[in-house]
């Protein structure tokens, strides 16, 4: 198993690719928490992993909360004794893309994604963890990124949240990696791509996932991995 013995938090794990990867995850050897704002999806996942015999916890929790994130991966590296793997999954609060340039839209509206994604999720939820992967000398962070290619694109601020999220993850592995933190972005398609190409399903990005999150692909300390099946060639 890819994953065995390994200790993983994953973040919007009662989303659709959120559950996949927590299945991946687990059915890989992985002993999964599951962190998300609905305790009814996440208890859902749980269960079934549960019932093909892994082992899940589930956390109702915001991520935009810096005391709850800190509370919350603290409890997990007490309980786990170390966390391998962080990969966030959090939604990034965005509106259906509008066909209005950017200068006609509100611009709350507008910059709304951006601090979701990198200000608050993702930096609260890979500095908490980080201390505990620091001490250990090892770990994997990964979050899910990728631009939405073709007419669903669009100048819109969920790319410029994508975008920040790639500053991020540049800024997170050149200060971790003296740790042996690896820092990876798995891009993939959201829809908008055009025929025929096939964007990745849920279970492709969370096999991808589980490889690139094991000791198997220790090399990449920086890096994105393109799960999108072809749709984001060039991007």
């Amino acid at each position: 198993m890819l994953l065995e013995n390994k200790v993983a938090v994953i973040y919007g794990a009662g989303g659709r690719v959120g559950r996949a990867v927590a299945r991946t995850f687990a059915r890989e050897g992985a002993e999964v928490f599951l962190a998300g704002r609905t305790r009814a999806a996440l208890d859902a996942v749980a269960d079934e992993i549960r019932t093909a015999g892994g082992t899940a916890l589930t956390t109702r929790l915001d991520a935009r909360d810096e005391q709850d994130v800190n509370a919350f991966v603290d409890g997990v590296a007490g309980r786990a004794g170390r966390i391998d793997i962080s990969f966030n999954l959090i939604g990034y609060d965005i509106t259906p893309t509008l066909p209005t340039p950017p200068a006609d839209r509100p611009a709350r509206e507008f910059a709304r994604p951006a601090p979701t994604a990198a200000t608050w999720s993702h930096f609260l939820t890979t500095g908490a963890v980080a201390r505990h992967m620091a001490v250990r000398g090892s770990g994997a962070i990964l979050a899910l990124g990728g631009p939405v290619p073709g007419p669903a694109a669009g100048p819109g601020g969920f790319d410029v949240a994508l975008d920040a999220l790639e500053g991020l993850r540049r800024q997170w592995a050149s200060q971790l990696g003296r740790y042996g933190i690896r820092v990876v972005t798995l891009k993939a398609a959201a829809g908008g791509t055009p025929e025929p190409v096939r964007t990745a399903t849920p279970a492709d990005i969370a096999a991808a996932a589980a490889l690139v999150a094991s000791d198997r692909a220790r090399v990449p300390a920086s890096a994105t991995v393109n799960v999108s099946r072809g749709a984001l060639v060039g991007f």
